[in-house]
């Protein structure tokens, strides 16, 4: 076993080093070096990280959470998924209620936090204008999501926060050739797909302050989601050990 984890962490370390020097789309680039050199005020004393986020977590996670993108002034500055704004600060505190994350709060990448049984990534690597990437650049990053996922050999749920990165599996589903077609695969809060190969795919509301402060996501209703993701992570971990 220990073995095989330093396998998939040495893999991901690769694939992510690769990602961290990716320059495909100029317009994210560009935009991504100007918010870290011009900064928020609040933030001026931190040197912003600016370059593409590379994924967060447990190499030989059962569960996988797939966000739109970094914030500017969040993970554009942390350099980690979820850590520095206000999705994050929803997000990990669930995380650690749901037993994945060993402290509540993220603040940057030496904070100590650790992830049991997930790992975190995007379908768009680099911070957009406006939180809303153009579409060759969510063609562009497809590949990363692609190689990803191929690595991550325990893997048996995959949580999509909101449409966008709903959207983005669904199109990596038939990349792989796992669907013929997406059309019963709908996004809704709370909806749950079982995949051809055995996997569950989990939908929620992106927890975006736009949904979090207007209450359109709770965190009970979040909270649910990966309660559930743990169920049916342990229910599949249990099912591979009693066929041995």
């Amino acid at each position: 076993m220990q073995q095989k984890s330093s396998t998939a962490a040495l893999a991901l370390a690769a694939l992510n080093s690769r990602i961290v020097a990716c320059e495909k789309c100029e317009r994210l680039r560009t935009y991504c070096a100007q918010v870290a050199t011009a900064k928020r005020r609040a933030y001026l004393d931190w040197n912003y990280w600016g370059r593409p986020v590379p994924s967060f977590g447990d190499p030989d996670a059962s569960v996988l959470i797939i966000g739109l993108a970094p914030g500017a002034h969040g993970s554009n500055r942390t350099g980690r998924p979820f850590t520095g704004d206000g999705s994050g600060n929803f997000l990990y505190p669930v995380l650690y209620k749901a037993g994945f994350a060993s402290q509540p709060n993220a603040t940057g990448r030496d904070d100590g936090m650790q992830l049991n049984g997930l790992i975190i990534t995007s379908v768009v690597r680099c911070a957009p204008p406006g939180n809303k990437p153009a579409l060759d650049e969510l063609s562009n990053c497809a590949p990363f999501l692609d190689d990803e996922i191929a690595l991550l050999h325990n893997l048996r749920v995959i949580v999509c926060l909101g449409k966008i990165a709903f959207d983005g599996f669904t199109q990596y589903l038939l990349r792989a050739g796992a669907i013929a077609s997406r059309s019963k695969l709908q996004f809704a809060h709370g909806a749950e797909y079982a995949l051809p190969d055995g996997r569950t795919l989990l939908a929620s509301y992106h927890p975006s302050l736009q949904n979090t402060n207007t209450g359109k996501l709770t965190e009970a209703m979040f909270l649910a989601i990966f309660r559930r993701a743990r169920q049916l992570a342990t229910e599949a971990a249990q099912h591979r050990k009693g066929k041995r």
